[in-house]
């Protein structure tokens, strides 16, 4: 299975045409199908379903996207590795990253090793723990950023400088947001907007025997997405200080959770890395700062 059958595959998917899938990777379409045909024979596999005007993905043809995708991140990152090895000026790092305002003392360090390597190149995802160690375990990041103490038997780590503060975002006009401070006792028969983790880990740690009379009313990846909600009065975010706006202008506030509720943000990366120089001089740096 090459690479580029894979780019060819990858190309269809997303244009559900092959036409114009042709013409946006400069190759004619007899030369397009034949290499699909190709890799459908290889596999055994049906891949796309053909339309009158258009072509669909089957299950099988789903799988591979999104292996696939995998696959060619992985080839280019290996590229460019490749090509930056004796670039003492740059070269590229990813990051996964979970929500924290603490990312600023992430940012400051990479401005710094920016400003020494000009040709330095960051990438920036965000996603839960779940999604960030997937991708850190298939060697498509070089680091990823936790808010919950990392599997010391597959990571090392370095804590960042502050812990993260909970509470609960709601409407100006709400009753609890008379209360400085928010109780379990005051959530049970709220709505509840959380990320789905946290609901698991966290606020389970804090609520103690009442977790069970406390209702998720729906999960939130995103904290500004869950805010948009609670905006609205369809519930109460939990989630940590300074994620999400609250002023009068947006009509929202935020209280902190009573017992104080805090999660530390760890920076993590596998014990035995395969580190290009740039990361390594990035890691050297935070480690020295955030010490």
């Amino acid at each position: 299975m090459e690479i580029k059958s894979l780019r060819y595959f990858l190309a269809v998917a997303r244009e559900e045409n092959m036409t114009k899938a042709a013409d946006m990777i400069h190759v004619t379409q007899p030369t397009l199908s034949k290499t699909l045909k190709s890799l459908e024979d290889e596999l055994g596999k049906k891949l796309f379903t053909r339309h009158s005007f258009s072509i669909s993905l089957t299950d099988e043809g789903m799988l591979l996207r999104d292996r696939a995708e995998d696959l060619i991140a992985m080839a280019d990152r290996i590229e460019k590795e490749f090509i930056t090895l004796d670039d003492i000026t740059g070269g590229d790092i990813y990051f996964g990253l979970a929500e924290s305002y603490q990312i600023k003392y992430l940012a400051r360090e990479i401005r710094i090793l920016k400003s020494r390597y000009p040709g330095f190149i960051y990438h920036i995802t965000s996603g839960d723990t779940e999604q960030v160690t997937e991708k850190l375990d298939k060697g498509l990041l070089d680091f990823a950023v936790l808010c919950e103490k990392p599997n010391t038997a597959k990571y090392d780590y370095v804590k960042f400088p502050e812990a993260d503060i909970w509470g609960a975002v709601m409407p100006t006009d709400h009753p609890l947001a008379m209360k400085k401070s928010i109780k379990v006792k005051d959530l049970i028969g709220q709505p509840l907007f959380c990320s789905e983790q946290s609901w698991n880990n966290e606020i389970p740690a804090w609520a103690g025997d009442d977790f069970e009379r406390l209702h998720l009313e729906g999960s939130f990846r995103l904290s500004y997405n869950g805010s948009l909600f609670a905006q609205e009065g369809l519930g109460i975010l939990l989630t940590f200080k300074h994620l999400v706006e609250c002023s009068e202008e947006n009509g929202l506030v935020f209280r902190p959770l009573s017992p104080k509720q805090t999660s530390e943000l760890y920076l993590i990366w596998h014990k035995f890395p395969s580190f290009t120089p740039i990361a390594e001089k990035f890691l050297a740096q935070i480690k020295t700062s955030f010490h």
